[in-house]
């Protein structure tokens, strides 16, 4: 199963892509209105979690190959999805559009989740060779992911040649798919080390909010505080939430 999220309003089948889908035996699935002038949290997202629950209710689908994607401003969408549903979706096709993680705009999903999310979803960027723009979104997505442990990039993507910002054609959305129905690749020996590496981070600055707390000094606790929320996001609750009620608790 291939839920897409498009840059436009309309629900339909990109040009060329029916016939790799029935090759592959699966089946798409787009929802109306959920262009990039929809809303991404009210409408966007859950029309895509929708999507996905009609489908398998539907019909028999392997729920290791549930798959999100997207092309432009959907993909940033799918991207998002993939993080938050790793429990969902096992792979996304991101087509000219990406975001790194771990900030105000994506911030990162609870341990479990993101451990999940680390461990098996698989990411395939495919965007255009001429596409500059979005090709440098993507290096960028792609150092971001690496920074946070996250490693089944596909082989840190795929250009389309002489391709500008489009829609990818039947033979890139072709080869898109047979990478991205390919197993998550083990790494347990980096991924365990990277794991480390962000727990010791945070944990330095945990140390250092509870002493701006236990000194009195909150101000400077809700600073850091919110430095934390930022970065790491649902990793680092549920101690922030408990450090948060108490700052709530003294104003």
């Amino acid at each position: 199963l291939l839920v897409f999220v498009p840059a436009w309003p309309q629900a339909s089948v990109p040009p060329g892509w029916m016939q790799t889908l029935e090759n592959r035996r699966m089946i798409f699935v787009s929802a109306s209105g959920s262009g990039n002038d929809a809303d991404v949290m009210d409408r966007r997202i859950p029309l895509a979690l929708l999507a996905e629950q009609n489908i398998v209710r539907r019909y028999r689908v392997d729920p290791q190959h549930i798959y999100v994607g997207g092309f432009s401003g959907g993909s940033r969408v799918a991207l998002r999805i993939a993080l938050d549903f790793p429990d969902v979706f096992h792979g996304a096709l991101l087509d000219a559009g990406s975001d790194p993680i771990g900030n105000t705009q994506i911030p990162l999903p609870t341990r479990e989740l993101f451990h999940r999310f680390q461990d098996s979803t698989r990411l395939v960027y495919l965007t255009g060779q001429r596409d500059e723009v979005h090709l440098r979104q993507d290096a960028r997505s792609q150092q971001s992911m690496r920074d946070w442990c996250v490693f089944n990039l596909a082989d840190e993507g795929m250009s389309m040649p002489w391709t500008g910002h489009q829609l990818a054609g039947s033979t890139a959305f072709e080869r898109a798919l047979a990478v991205l129905e390919r197993p998550a690749r083990p790494v347990p020996a980096a991924l365990a080390g990277c794991r480390l590496r962000l727990d010791r981070d945070l944990a330095v600055l945990e140390r250092q909010t509870g002493a701006l707390l236990a000194g009195g000094r909150f101000h400077a606790a809700q600073t850091l505080l919110t430095r934390i929320d930022v970065r790491f996001g649902g990793l680092a609750a549920p101690q922030s939430v408990k450090w948060q009620q108490a700052l709530d608790a003294h104003h």
